[in-house]
């Protein structure tokens, strides 16, 4: 278990007719900030994201293992978007949250806007990071999505080094080996892959972000090969209340490889000193 996890509260919990591995950070810790929901990316385990969460040590911190994804067991069904939105404001009611600010990576993003759309009471603040608005992204490299969609990623830690510049891009050093970010993964189940791919399927949050009322930051890296910057500047230009911070260098795992630019931007977000004043853009040096 990486330190991190060391300090995570872990639990299975039965919750809409699905059980699913949650994990919590300072939940019982008096604190003058909202706590963050976490929404992965696709085939991405708790522990993956676990060293934000224990960045984050000033507010409580909660996401859960997708189903038949790290140890949640395989769904026996296929979800999409509003059911796992809905499942997601039950863990919140499990452990007593009413409000929290909403946070998503890559395919973790198109959920954490669905869930500000579906749950609009319960979200305060929304950080989008290297994601898309669905269906209408920009798609990015054919050569890294190739490889995206294949689970030997998590499970072949030759192949991933061998094609880790290819899916990922940025400078990570160590992180792309087998040590780093890979020694946190863990492979998703064949039927948890795939029920993941398929839950966003023909799904796009462009109609409704217009009318999305809540101050949203965008985070992109302008050297990511799975989602390219350009689908940061859609949302940006399609939610009114939002922000745009570019990661120069930055690949599709910038949260790694910008680690302190990024906390600094998330924090500064979400806990401003005055209101801010609408759309923006502006990049952050690696």
């Amino acid at each position: 278990m990486t330190d991190a996890m060391t300090n995570a509260d872990i639990s299975m919990e039965k919750i809409g007719g699905r059980t699913l591995r949650v994990a919590r950070w300072r939940l019982d810790m008096p604190s003058d900030h909202a706590p963050v929901l976490f929404f992965n990316g696709i085939g991405a385990n708790i522990e993956a994201v676990a060293p934000l969460a224990d960045a984050l040590s000033d507010r409580g911190f909660i996401m859960f293992d997708m189903p038949g994804i790290g140890k949640s067991p395989d769904p026996v069904v296929p979800y999409n978007t509003a059911t796992m939105a809905w499942t997601a404001a039950k863990v919140l009611d499990r452990f007593g949250l009413e409000e929290v600010d909403v946070m998503g990576i890559s395919w973790g993003g198109g959920l954490a806007q669905h869930f500000a759309l579906q749950h609009p009471r319960r979200t305060r603040r929304l950080v989008l990071v290297a994601t898309s608005a669905g269906m209408l992204m920009m798609p990015g490299n054919p050569a890294a999505l190739t490889k995206m969609a294949n689970p030997r990623r998590y499970v072949d830690a030759d192949y991933m080094a061998q094609h880790f510049e290819t899916l990922y891009g940025g400078a990570l050093g160590d992180a792309s080996g087998k040590g780093g970010h890979m020694a946190r993964l863990s492979p998703p189940s064949p039927r948890g892959y795939m029920y993941q791919l398929i839950a966003m399927l023909g799904w796009t949050s462009a109609p409704a972000l217009p009318f999305m009322k809540k101050d949203t930051l965008i985070l992109m890296g302008d050297e990511d090969q799975i989602v390219p910057l350009l689908n940061g500047k859609f949302l940006n230009m399609l939610i009114p209340n939002s922000e745009l911070v570019v990661m120069e260098g930055g690949g599709h795992l910038f949260l790694l490889s910008h680690k302190e630019q990024s906390v600094a931007a998330i924090r500064a977000f979400l806990d401003p000193e005055e209101a801010p004043s609408g759309r923006a853009e502006r990049k952050r040096a690696a």
